[in-house]
């Protein structure tokens, strides 16, 4: 006799099957495949796509998924649909949201365009070596200034060493602005009777986009947007047990450089098997990051990315510190310039202004924003880097799911929103975005709304079926190749590294992810047992808070869709 939870599933089974666009469960095994024959654009047709909806049926009527909200749409590489569930209901996005963002700036800003950071003497330069002004460091949105290795490379392709043989040591977060420094000090400056700047007026100061949490601003994932970018705007703190419990733990700043006061009173170490319990926390708009808690003697160092408060504010004393320390006297202090944000009016309205059509191309060309302040004295280049191309910038952001690098994009794009100032913002970002998306993509402009680039917005809604047709348009142009290989691999690297691990899907898998709260999403293309190629984009709302089990039922439903197709 079956019980009533095993009925109430098996009813459940039967109503999501139906909804599905197939006949009810007990009809379906009469039916040899289970679908009429052929029957609607979210069921599909009948064969493998209707054991596909009864068995994603099966996988979403588990206890630990059902009461969560599920959207999924799979299609052919030509736009037929094969299989939909609520694809046209909206669901938050989370990184998913760095598909349309990457996609834009590889189609109009173009995979080749790079952008240029300078360090600017400002003010009367005498012989020998001294200047009476400041040094300006101005920032170009290189979202690349750090120690990363770029082109990316996933582990399985780095090469082995052989036994015993320890890895190179890795490089500098601060190399560029290392090279930079050495570059001011080859001219011959000796003396600074000034400041040391960081100017990141290319982009107005918005650090933050709207309904970000305060709680991922502490932490290197909800790091400040500014055009002046150093590691990412971001420091790796960690903390290792003392020698003996009750004694202090030592906290380690990488890079070091003087800007945050730790305060580690309540910092301890805690007798053996104990675990980790460190915590830290800063105030908004403060430079203390208090660290407290307890670590065990015997466990691993504790490692975290906490977000700089101030980028540009970081990158002047930084190289304030360089130039001192190759025989550079600096008489001043370091700070930053920042310009405030203008925009008026409500955010919607402002995206919803359509974007002039010749902007939205990659020969579109803007005059060059004039950032330094106009001045009568004297102004030298000292030095300058040039970024990698933004098309490996986008493999890096897409593979890890850089949210910093995605706001990046954003506000670069931001400049083709209006001819006449050429001024990127956040808003001009969101703009451009949704103009290519609704003019060039066909994207129905009622199926998205993108507060951000990167997902961190808790406004940021998009429905399954706008991915799943931005996925096929992008397999149309000429930018497709290398926009899939920024995708995470199945198994292999980026953000899938520890998913679809196994055959057949290793490596058959392209896809991003996303994570934010209680959303999880899924999207990108996925060669299937036939051999064929199929786009598909799951997203979950409402799932039970810190649970995987969305995760795992994710999963189960791309096998299926591999398997049966």
């Amino acid at each position: 006799m079956l019980d009533f939870a095993h009925m109430k599933r098996l009813f459940a089974v039967a109503a999501l099957t139906l909804a599905c666009g197939c006949l009810p469960l007990a009809h379906a095994q009469t039916q040899r495949a289970g679908c009429e024959e052929p029957v609607t654009a979210t069921a599909g047709r009948s064969g493998p796509c209707s054991e596909l909806a009864r068995k994603i049926a099966e996988v979403l009527t588990e206890p630990s998924v059902s009461r969560a909200h599920w959207g999924i749409d799979v299609t052919a590489i030509d736009g037929t649909s094969i299989y939909a569930l609520n694809e046209a209901q909206f669901f938050q996005p989370a990184s998913n949201a760095k598909l349309f963002t990457t996609a834009t700036a590889m189609a109009v800003l173009g995979a080749n365009m790079t952008f240029e950071t300078r360090v600017i003497g400002q003010g009367t330069f005498s012989a020998p070596g001294h200047l009476t002004g400041n040094v300006i460091l101005v920032g170009g949105g290189d979202a690349n200034l750090s120690g990363r290795e770029i082109p990316y490379v996933p582990l399985s392709q780095r090469p082995r060493l052989p036994p015993g043989e320890q890895p190179p040591p890795e490089p500098s977060p601060l190399r560029y602005l290392e090279e930079m420094a050495d570059q001011v000090a080859k001219t011959g400056l000796k003396v600074v009777n000034g400041d040391i700047v960081g100017d990141d007026t290319l982009f107005p100061w918005e650090p933050y986009a709207a309904d970000w949490s305060i709680d991922d601003t502490v932490w290197g994932y909800g790091a400040p947007v500014s055009a002046l970018t150093v590691n990412d705007n971001q420091l790796k703190i960690t903390v290792t047990s003392g020698t003996a419990a009750s004694k202090p733990a030592s906290v380690l700043v990488d890079p070091i450089a003087p800007y945050y006061t730790i305060d580690t009173m309540g910092l301890v170490t805690s007798p053996a098997r104990t675990g980790s319990h460190v915590q830290m926390e800063r105030e908004p708009g403060s430079k203390t990051l208090h660290i407290y808690g307890t670590i065990a003697v015997d466990a691993q160092p504790d490692e975290e990315e906490v977000a700089i408060h101030d980028p540009a504010e970081y990158a002047a004393a930084a190289l304030k510190n360089m130039l001192e320390a190759r025989g550079i006297t600096v008489t001043g202090v370091a700070k930053a310039k920042h310009v405030p944000s203008l925009t008026t009016g409500d955010f919607l309205e402002r995206v919803k202004a359509p974007v002039p059509p010749e902007n939205l191309s990659s020969g579109w060309g803007c005059a060059p924003v004039v950032n330094l302040p106009l001045s009568p004295v004297e102004t030298v280049v000292l030095a300058s880097h040039k970024s990698v191309p933004l098309g490996q910038d986008v493999v890096v952001t897409n593979k890890v799911s850089q949210n910093l690098h995605a706001e990046l994009l954003l506000r670069h794009l931001g400049k083709r929103s209006n001819a006449a100032s050429c001024q990127p913002s956040l808003v001009g970002g969101a703009q451009v975005v949704r103009s290519f998306l609704t003019s060039k993509v066909g994207i129905d402009p009622d199926d998205f709304v993108f507060y951000d680039g990167s997902g961190l917005s808790g406004h940021d809604l998009v429905t399954p079926r706008a991915t799943a047709r931005l996925l096929q348009y992008a397999t149309t142009q000429p930018w497709f190749p290398d926009w899939r290989s920024s995708l995470p691999v199945g198994g292999e690297d980026g953000s899938l590294i520890s998913r679809f691990g196994k055959p057949p899907l290793k490596d058959h898998v392209f896809a991003k992810t996303g994570t934010l709260g209680e959303a999880r999403a899924l999207s990108g293309y996925l060669e299937c047992a036939s051999g064929r190629t199929v786009i598909f984009s799951i997203m979950v709302s409402a799932h039970t808070p810190g649970s995987s089990a969305d995760r795992v039922a994710m999963d189960k439903i791309v096998g299926l869709i591999a398997s049966l197709n």
